[in-house]
This record gives structure tokens, C-alpha cells and sequence, in this order.
């Protein structure tokens, strides 16, 4: 069961993003007051406050180590954070004309000694990579035409960009080289998913040695393999056409399988950690389940009486969390596809879910200002 334990203000405007560390020791979170937080976990409260952007905070990224986190705001600036001691890491990253929306870390087992790299995507159509010890943008990728939705740096060290523009780009970082295109969206793309994105996720921290007594920092490459398990990376698509694609898009242009069955435009696509199966939170209300290799459609969770905005795995696989228009929070069981347990509390549309890596913690946060915490 999952029991709320604090709620906590701090926030002047709606909440628009909350997440945990790589090894859930840390919790982030940012929002339309334009200020970034980070949060005491023991206490419960409020840490530091990081104040540097001048409007909305859209998007936080935790890097892999958990050593810094990267804030994007919708005057188009990225912001790096030390979450230690909640001060900025260099200068302010400048250069996108519009909002950033999205932002990727280089995945630490492909990290080489030539700096510590982010990349951003705008609504200008461009995806910027930054070496952020030095503050240099060293490459923009452009060739969408439209804004950028999502991207993802995949742990084949390419990164991949949905847009508006209705087609998801495949690039090489270092020299920027556009790899392939892939089309078959009718309308704007609004997320993606890898089925590498927690072994991604959780960096050099390797979650089954937690409580064994060994060290459970290990060597990046390592828990990567472990993780992400053997065979491809696999790709999910969500659109405002109301379907969803899956893709192999390290080798193909062309889709494995297109998923229907939403009857509105797709929100959030979040792949379990085993990679196993796919979960798609959707404006029609419903979360709907996926067989993650093959696009199989498996079932549908129903029970939020509005859009629902974003969905979350336990790191066991077991549970997902959803988080929705209606104000409420709501745990499934992906055993048998039921609503395991309401959470209640929230006095409006809940825009963010996280369950942290390490399973023990569940963050949810929205329009009421207020960051909820709960332990499972």
C-alpha cells in the first residue's frame, strides 16, 4: 500500500514537474513561480530554493549521477544546479529562441572524458547539445520544422527527437549527423519512451544491491547491461492522432507496429523498468497497457473521470501510478489491471507522478502548488 506521509508547500505557482534522483536519495522539482527546488527527504521539506530562471520552470532533468540537475524554462534558458548545495553550475545556457520543454543527459556508461554533455529541445525546432562544465553549446541539430516535444539520448549514444512536425529524428551528438527520419504520425508527436530509460536512469546504481551491504555504486556500463537487458532498444511514440507507435529506431525507419485504441490525443508513453511492457496515459481518461516487444495491446485502466497527464512504474514492475486532471492520484496493479488504491488529497489537476528507482517513494505535484509525498 502506498500511505501519503507530507504534503508540502513551498511553490508560489502551479507545480509543473517533480522527480527523483537516479538512486531516489533526492527529490527535485520546478514550477510556474520560476524557481527550482530541491527537497529534504528525511524532513520533508524544502532544501534549497534555486532561483535563475525568469519564467516558468517547464521541464528538470536529473543527471545519472545525481550530481547535478538541469532546468529548462520557457524563456528558453537551461539551468544547471548543484543539488548539494543548490547553487548554479556556471552560467546560464542561452541560445533557443523559444521555450525548452525537454531535456536529455548523455547516458553515463557512453560519458567520455570530454565533459559532462545535456542536450535541449525547443519549440524553436532545435535540439542543442551543451558541454556543461565549459558552458558551450557544441552542436544544434536542426532540420525539424516544427517545435520539439521529447527527446531521448538512447545508450547507443544517439539521440532522438520528436517534434510537431509529426516525425521523430535519429541523430549521431559529436558531429550532429542526421541518421534517419521516422514517419508515420498524422499529427503532432507528443512523447517518447526507450525501453532503456531506467537502466539509463539509475546511472552506476545498481538497485538489487540495495540493502546487501556491498556498495551499490558500480561501474555505469555494467548496471546498464544488467538493466537494459540484452537484445535492441526499442522505441514508443505517442501522438495527437490518438495512436502509438513502436519502433527499433537504431536500425529501422520503419515501424514494428502501430497501437490504437485511445479516442484522444496520448500524453505520456513510459516503458516498465524491465522494458516488458509499455503503459499510455491519454486525454480519453484511460491508461492503457502494452506488450513491450511486439505493440500488443493487453488492457485498459480505467477510473479517472478526466485526462489523464502522466503515468509512472515502480521499479518492480508491479505497480504503476497515475496522475490526472481530476485531481486525483491512483495506484494499479499490473498483475490483474485494478485500481489498487485512490490517493486522495490533491485540490486539483495533478501534472507530475514519479515513483523513485529505488521503489520506496512516490512524488506527485500540480495546479494546487502543493508536492505530495508518499511511501509505498
Amino acid at each position: 500500500a502506498v500511505v501519503s506521509t507530507q504534503s508540502t508547500g513551498g511553490h508560489a505557482e502551479a507545480l509543473i514537474n517533480a522527480s527523483f534522483s537516479h538512486d531516489g536519495t533526492q527529490l527535485a522539482s520546478g514550477s510556474g513561480d520560476a524557481t527550482v527546488r530541491f527537497w529534504d527527504l528525511t524532513t520533508e521539506s524544502p532544501l534549497h530554493v534555486c532561483k535563475g530562471h525568469k519564467q516558468w520552470v517547464l521541464v528538470t532533468a536529473w543527471h545519472p549521477s545525481g550530481q547535478f540537475l538541469a532546468s529548462g524554462c520557457k524563456k528558453g534558458d537551461v539551468c544547471v544546479w548543484d543539488p548539494k548545495t543548490g547553487k548554479q553550475k556556471g552560467k546560464v545556457l542561452s541560445g533557443h529562441k523559444k521555450y525548452v520543454g525537454t531535456l536529455a543527459w548523455q547516458p553515463l556508461h557512453c560519458a567520455t572524458e570530454n565533459g559532462t554533455f545535456l542536450a535541449s529541445g525547443s519549440k524553436d525546432s532545435t535540439i542543442k547539445v551543451w558541454e556543461i562544465t565549459r558552458g558551450q553549446c557544441t552542436v544544434t541539430l536542426s532540420s525539424h520544422t516544427q517545435g520539439i516535444t521529447a527527446i531521448r539520448w538512447s545508450g547507443d549514444n544517439l539521440i532522438y527527437s520528436a517534434s510537431q512536425d509529426r516525425t521523430i529524428k535519429v541523430w549521431r551528438p559529436k558531429d550532429g549527423v542526421l541518421c534517419r527520419t521516422l514517419q508515420g504520425h498524422a499529427h503532432w508527436v507528443n512523447t517518447m519512451a526507450l525501453s532503456t530509460d531506467y537502466a539509463i536512469r539509475i546511472g552506476n546504481w545498481d538497485p538489487s544491491l540495495q540493502g546487501t551491504g556491498d556498495p551499490a555504486s558500480t561501474d555505469a556500463l555494467t548496471v546498464y547491461k544488467k538493466f537494459a537487458g540484452a537484445g535492441e532498444e526499442f522505441m514508443v511514440s505517442g501522438s495527437d492522432d490518438f495512436t502509438l507507435f513502436l519502433w527499433s529506431p537504431s536500425k529501422s525507419n520503419k515501424p514494428i507496429c502501430r497501437m490504437t485504441g485511445h479516442q484522444q490525443l496520448i500524453n505520456q508513453v513510459m516503458f516498465s523498468p524491465n522494458g516488458k511492457r509499455i503503459a499510455s496515459a491519454s486525454f480519453d481518461k484511460s491508461v492503457k497497457v502494452w506488450e513491450g516487444k511486439t505493440g500488443k495491446y493487453i488492457s485498459t485502466l480505467r477510473g479517472h473521470v478526466k485526462a489523464v497527464y502522466q503515468v509512472s512504474w515502480s521499479a518492480d514492475n508491479k505497480l504503476l501510478v497515475s496522475g490526472s486532471s481530476d485531481s486525483t492520484v491512483k495506484v494499479w496493479c499490473m498483475k490483474t489491471f485494478t485500481l489498487l488504491q485512490d490517493l486522495p488529497g490533491h485540490a486539483d489537476e495533478v501534472y507530475t507522478v514519479d515513483w523513485s528507482p529505488c521503489g520506496s517513494r512516490v512524488v506527485s505535484g500540480g495546479k494546487d502548488k502543493v508536492l505530495k509525498i508518499w511511501r509505498s
